[in-house]
Parts: C-alpha cells; sequence; structure tokens
C-alpha cells in the first residue's frame, strides 16, 4: 500500500512550525520552523504607534499566515513526498490567543481604520493586561454564587478569553462593535483554510468557558457584566464545537493552492499547543502525566473525574482524549525565567568566561550549578516572575528570592530558580492526585527537556518520580500530526481511533531520570520552605506585591 502522510503545525510564543509525519510510524520526515516577524509587541504596533499601559503582549496576525505558507511549503520540499499521498493537515496554538476579524474573516488591524488600535491586534495568552477585568468577572461570579463550577473552575485567570474581550468592549468598544468574529487564533487558521465556522472543543472548553451542557456563560450572566456583551454569544462566537481528532472542514481550493497540497484533505480541530504533546507523547492513560517545559510549562493528565480547583481544570470530557478529562495547569514563567536571569542579572565576568570556553550562559550556569548539592546555596525561590497559575490565580505576583547574601554566586540562583519551577511543579501534581492518585509516571517534552539534563533530574529528585521523554523534539507537532491522521481516518491511510494512531505513531526514549534518594530527601525539606513561602506571599493575605505593581503602574503613566 502506498505510504500516506500529515502534516502537523505547531504554533508557539516566538515562532511557528510545520512537520511531515509518515502515518504508519510516526517519523518525521521533516521540519520546517520560522520565527515570527513582529515577534511580540509590548510596547509598538508594526506601525510604530505606541502601546499605553503595563501587561501587553500582541502579536501581528500576517505572522501566522507567513508561517503558514512558508513552513508547509518547506516541509514538503524536504519530506520529497507527494502532495497526493498527504491526507490530513492537524494544528496547535498557544491559548487563549484571541483577535478580533470582520465579515470577510480579515483581522481588524489590517484595516486603515484599526492599524494603531492595540485592541485590534491579537492578544497573546501571556498578555496580562486585562486583570482588572479578570477581577471584576470573579467578583461577579461571587456575588452570584457561581465560581466554584466546573464551568469557571474556582477562579478566572487573565489568560481566558472573556477577561480579554471584556478589555475590549471596556477601552475599545468600537473594535468590539465592529468585530463579526472574536476567534482563538487557531481557530482562525483552519477557518482561512476550509471556510468553516467551527471550533475547537479543545480552546472553547479549556479557554472559553463552554461545556456541553451548558455552552457558553449564560446570557444573563453577560448583561450584568456589561450590557454590550448581552449577545457575545450569538453575535461574536461560534456554537459549532467539535471534538479533538474531528475534522473542521476540508482544505478549500483558495489555500490548496496557497500550500501546495490537494484540495479537499480534512483539516483536524484546533489543540492548544501544549495540549498536542498529549497524543504526541504517549499520555492517554490517568497513571500517566504529561509535562511540557519550555517559555512556560504545562501539566496534563487525563482523569476519569472532573476537577476543578485554585487553577487547575479538567476542561470538556473528550476534548483532548476520548473518553477522560485531562487535568490542566502549569507555571506561567520557565524558560521565560531563565532568560531574563541570564539576560539581565549575570555579571560581565560570566559572560567572558562563558565565552573564552565557547558556551552560551545557560550552557555555562548549569554546568556550575550541577556542582551544587540541594540545598547548599542557602537560596529558595517563588516562581512567579510571570504571575501565579496555581494556586492563586494571579498575573500580578511576582517572583522572591529568599536567602541571597553578598557571597550568593549567580549559579546559585539560577539553580534556586529550577528549583522553584520543580516546586511549583510538585505542588499541582499533588492537587492532581486529590483526582487522579494513579498518577505514577511522567513523560516530558519541550526545549528544556530535552537540553537540560540537570533541569530533568531535579524534577526527578523534587517530584520522586520517574521521568522519561519523548522521542522527538516536536511533541506538539507530532500530536497535531496524529489527530490530522485521525481526522483523514483509515479508509484514507490514516486512523480511525485517538489510541490506534498513538499506538503506532508516538514513541519515547531509552532515557529514564530516577530520583536519587539523598536528593530527594533534601527536597522535601526545602519544598517544605516553599510552601511557606506560598502562605506567606497568599494575596488574600497580604497585599504586598499588588502595591508594589501599583507603584511601579503609576510611575509608568
Amino acid at each position: 500500500m502506498q505510504k500516506k502522510y500529515v502534516i502537523g503545525l505547531d504554533y508557539g510564543t516566538l515562532s511557528g512550525r510545520a512537520v511531515i509525519v509518515d502515518c504508519e510510524n510516526g517519523k518525521v520526515l521533516a521540519a520546517s520552523v520560522k520565527n515570527y516577524e513582529h515577534g511580540v509587541m509590548s510596547e509598538n504596533l508594526p506601525t510604530g504607534a505606541k502601546i499605553s499601559g503595563g501587561d501587553w503582549a500582541l502579536e501581528a496576525p500576517e505572522d501566522y499566515i507567513d508561517v503558514l505558507i512558508t513552513t508547509v511549503k518547506d516541509a514538503v520540499e524536504k519530506a520529497k513526498v507527494s502532495k497526493r499521498d498527504i491526507i490530513g493537515i492537524g494544528l496547535d496554538f498557544t491559548s487563549c490567543t484571541i483577535l478580533p476579524v470582520d465579515e470577510k474573516n480579515k483581522p481588524l488591524c489590517s484595516s486603515e481604520r484599526f492599524k494603531n488600535e492595540p485592541h485590534a491586534y491579537v492578544k497573546l495568552w501571556k498578555h496580562h493586561g486585562a486583570q482588572p477585568q479578570t477581577d471584576k468577572i470573579t467578583r461577579l461570579l461571587e456575588k452570584r454564587g457561581e465560581i466554584n463550577n466546573a464551568q469557571y473552575g474556582g477562579k478566572i485567570s487573565p489568560e481566558l478569553m472573556l477577561p480579554k474581550i471584556l478589555q475590549i468592549v471596556e477601552e475599545a468598544p468600537e473594535v468590539y462593535k465592529a468585530a463579526d468574529q472574536i476567534l482563538e487564533a487557531g481557530d482562525w487558521l483552519t477557518q482561512c483554510m476550509t471556510g468553516s465556522k467551527k471550533r475547537a472543543a479543545d480552546l472553547a472548553g479549556y479557554k472559553a468557558m463552554w461545556n456541553q451542557e451548558k455552552g457558553y456563560p449564560p446570557k444573563d450572566f453577560l448583561e450584568e457584566l456589561t450590557p454590550l456583551l448581552t449577545n457575545l454569544v450569538e453575535e461574536k462566537l461560534s456554537e459549532d464545537i467539535v471534538m479533538a481528532g474531528e475534522s473542521v472542514g476540508n482544505l478549500n481550493k483558495e489555500w490548496a493552492e496557497k500550500l501546495n497540497l490537494m484540495e479537499g484533505i480534512p483539516v483536524a480541530a484546533t489543540l492548544i499547543d501544549s495540549h498536542a504533546g498529549i497524543p504526541g507523547s504517549g499520555v492517554v492513560r490517568p497513571e500517566q502525566l504529561m509535562l511540557v517545559v519550555g517559555t512556560s510549562s504545562v501539566m496534563l493528565s487525563p482523569s476519569s473525574k472532573e476537577y476543578f480547583k485554585n487553577g487547575i481544570v479538567s476542561g470538556v470530557k473528550g476534548a483532548i482524549v476520548p473518553g477522560y478529562y485531562v487535568l490542566e495547569s502549569g507555571i506561567a514563567a520557565v524558560g521565560d525565567m531563565f532568560g531574563w536571569f541570564v539576560d539581565h542579572m549575570v555579571s560581565e565576568e560570566y559572560a567572558e568566561k562563558a565565552k573564552a570556553e565557547g558556551k552560551n550562559l545557560h550552557v555555562y550556569l548549569t554546568e556550575k550549578a550541577s556542582e551544587l548539592k540541594p540545598g547548599e546555596s542557602g537560596v529558595v525561590a517563588l516562581d512567579w516572575w510571570n504571575g501565579n497559575k496555581t494556586p492563586y490565580v494571579d498575573g500580578r505576583l511576582s517572583g522572591v528570592l529568599v536567602g541571597c547574601t553578598l557571597n550568593t554566586k549567580s549559579e546559585e540562583i539560577y539553580r534556586a530558580l529550577i528549583e522553584a519551577t520543580a516546586f511549583g511543579t510538585r505542588k499541582i501534581v499533588e492537587m492532581y492526585k486529590e483526582a487522579n492518585p494513579d498518577i505514577r509516571m511522567i513523560i516530558a517534552s519541550g526545549g528544556i527537556a530535552e537540553k537540560n539534563p540537570l533541569f530533568m533530574q531535579i524534577y526527578a529528585d523534587v517530584l520522586n518520580c520517574e521521568i522519561r521523554l519523548s522521542a522527538t523534539d516536536q511533541t506538539a507537532a507530532l500530536g497535531s500530526a496524529i489527530y490530522a491522521a485521525v481526522a483523514a481516518g483509515k479508509a484514507n491511510g490514516g486512523y480511525d481511533s485517538v489510541e490506534e494512531a498513538v499506538k503506532n505513531m508516538s514513541h519515547l526514549k531509552e532515557k529514564k531520570y530516577i530520583p536519587i534518594p539523598e536528593n530527594v530527601k533534601m527536597y522535601n525539606e526545602l519544598f517544605d520552605i516553599y510552601c511557606e513561602l506560598i502562605r506567606i506571599f497568599d494575596p488574600n493575605k497580604t497585599s504586598v506585591m499588588s502595591r508594589i505593581l501599583h507603584m511601579k503602574q503609576k510611575n509608568e503613566e
């Protein structure tokens, strides 16, 4: 039988990629990566217009189109496969990343009217400018006695869709009124490619407060929030929702020509980028937990039970893994935090030594940090450099270092930051086990997992759990490709179930990280200190961090 292939697209924070995958065995034949030309915009728009205020994280939608066309064509050419043998496309995207579009599906920021309006651009997942709106939504849900139901999960995050939409309504109502739809960027791309108005259950369930029983938040709640939102669902969203592995529609003629692919091949429902790692790393059973570590981190684990508490959500049953809810939380800054430290806090002397040894500063600091024992530096950190997801769900919280002296070295702080992210991960995993006590195996992926053995060993020690690595460094893209194979179906050379596709297309490396008993013991003590810091800086008990942020914002005005 003629071999068949699928395309997996993976849109991250700074770049996007395409992979060509063999349906038979999951082998990645070729990959192509392209950075977003405009990157993340926090100070100026592409026109030069200034973005006022703080905590903005915007992107230009044309960058996503450039990535789509460039990487797909390049990857197909590299793979040397016939376009007639490519049977489907799958896509994942950072979330919640939204944009307003007109009736022709054109982003409002591309119009002359709104080219200088920040609210007309893409609001990236880590846009925290909507924190005041987040607080407003939370207060209303508390007043209505609804905050603790499954649809809202106990507390609202600024990363969700509704706070971002409410910010548009309150600060740029003309943009909201002009929008025909407000879309997740991943759904926007599938709409471009197919013309279908269907949206992905994964995006809607985890980021837009949608579920199968109740749909989106009710009209009376939206009206009480602000009258302009009364008809949000009917006017700006879509209730035509499809599950993971299902087809949103078929590649239309326009985009088949742009991508040099066959018209009519299925386009699978979009997944959140980290969620795509679930099939990509073979995590489809409750005893498994997937850990993605990159710019930020995400932890996901299939669960038979629904769960919502302190920033942990379980989404919609079947939205990622058929037959299961999937527990989700994570840490808002991991690679970003290490990058901040290396870029701004390391001495010129260290930089020169690293350069002399032909190493970048991350490698140099990791090697020096590897020489330290757990607890040796006396430094403990809180991993809140980009806010906190669990347990406080507050984008205004900030990082903390405790134990620094005039003798503290850069590598000691660097290691403390790694340990802090591991402690934060352990806190989340312990909460997961309230719903899913069967977790006993962690499968990791992402750039840091691939490149930093010290990081992974610290995680194994802190979590006291064996950690395996996904066999590919393109886990999310592979997961998107796996769902493309399911959307295509067995009759066309793909698969009729996610389980069958994962079994054949996803693999693990032989490398294992095993907990070191003496380190486990020391990290148990350090974890207790970390938990004490969490309690000390509980935003419900102290206003220290919010007051500092308020002072900063006043000076920026």
